[in-house]
């Protein structure tokens, strides 16, 4: 098939090249982002590869339904950028990466812990300009402490793996308890009880309605005074202004995160001789104990492998009838 793949990278080319060599499908690499004033080059193609921060609206998809777009391909397990239901109404297929490596995410949500933790980040710039005091630089043993989880997919439960050999106690909240993680000491519990008795919330589940600003003020204030939040899911889970207030209260003492809910005029690009627009992101990028990383936690090796095999292998199962099509079916994500 021709695939007409938006917001693409050199390593986008590189893992997707070499996986299309067996795979044999037609790939145009457009670096803008799909928008509607990019979706017209879609002209000619049957499919559309699209990434996290691409527009996957009613306005959009009618664009590429008029162009004869049958296929939307995401290079992501997160769709909460689509709208499903134009999609069904305008015959357009939608399939995602499912799972590409829950390692990947997990350990960048431990990377983000443990240099917040330890300051590991200020400490590097401190002993580049020959500063080698350690006042300000004090952590805690994450032994014995208290780590929340939201989210016990399968990144949620290698997260608890990772923390469990720590020697953390672990909670966790999810409509669908799993025993892989009861099996690894994970206590579920309900929500609230979770931001009270957390030392650490880390947060792994999908944007929905129900989860847009779950950690808002209402939320920061059940939680215990010092607690450490990490984001390595979507953005818009935590409400950006309820969060700096928690962080010049004082009440949350680290803030590590990967996304952004405005991130998609932000993330993915080079904007270092540029000023930044967006004034909420500046004032967190002012804290001290905040530690951001433009969401990288998908970019290993393996991750990148695995996102170009399935998300090609998707393509293929449309086309011939063969294999696994990871589809995404309004109805069933509803329910």
């Amino acid at each position: 098939m021709k695939i007409a793949m938006f917001s693409t990278k050199g390593y986008d080319r590189t893992f997707f090249d070499a996986v299309n060599e067996e795979a044999g499908h037609e790939i145009k690499y457009f670096e803008s982002r799909l928008t509607p004033e990019t979706s017209s080059l879609v002209e000619g193609f049957e499919a559309v590869c699209a990434f996290v921060n691409d527009q996957v609206d009613r306005e959009v998809l009618e664009t590429l339904s008029e162009r004869g777009v049958e296929l939307v391909a995401l290079r992501s397990a997160g769709f909460n950028h689509v709208d499903l239901q134009a999609a069904q109404s305008l015959g357009i297929t939608v399939a995602r990466v499912p799972a590409y490596s829950p390692h990947a995410v997990a350990e960048h949500t431990l990377a983000l812990i443990l240099g917040l933790n330890r300051q590991t980040h200020r400490a590097y710039n401190r002993v580049r300009e020959r500063n080698f005091a350690l006042d300000g630089l004090l952590g805690f043993d994450l032994h014995g402490k208290t780590v929340g989880i939201i989210g016990t997919g399968q990144i949620g439960t290698v997260f608890a793996g990772l923390m469990s050999g720590f020697g953390c106690e672990l909670l966790a909240s999810d409509p669908y308890p799993n025993e892989e993680c009861r099996e690894l000491g994970v206590e579920f519990v309900d929500r609230g009880e979770l931001f009270e008795r957390s030392h650490i919330i880390s947060l792994h589940c999908p944007l929905t309605p129900e989860t847009h600003h779950m950690i808002d003020d209402v939320a920061i204030e059940r939680m215990k005074k010092g607690v450490m939040i990490v984001n390595t899911s979507r953005g818009a889970i935590i409400d950006t202004r309820a969060v700096i207030e928690g962080l010049k209260s004082e009440k949350i003492g680290h803030l590590g995160l990967d996304v952004y809910e405005e991130e998609a005029d932000l993330f993915f690009e080079d904007l270092s001789d540029r000023v930044i627009q967006d004034d909420i992101f500046a004032r967190l990028l002012t804290f001290p104990n905040v530690l951001i990383t433009g969401h990288q936690g998908f970019f290993t090796r393996e991750a990148l492998t695995n996102i170009a095999e399935t998300t090609l292998a998707n393509v293929t199962a449309y086309e011939t009838g063969d294999g696994t099509l990871h589809r995404l079916d309004p109805e069933e994500v509803k329910a």
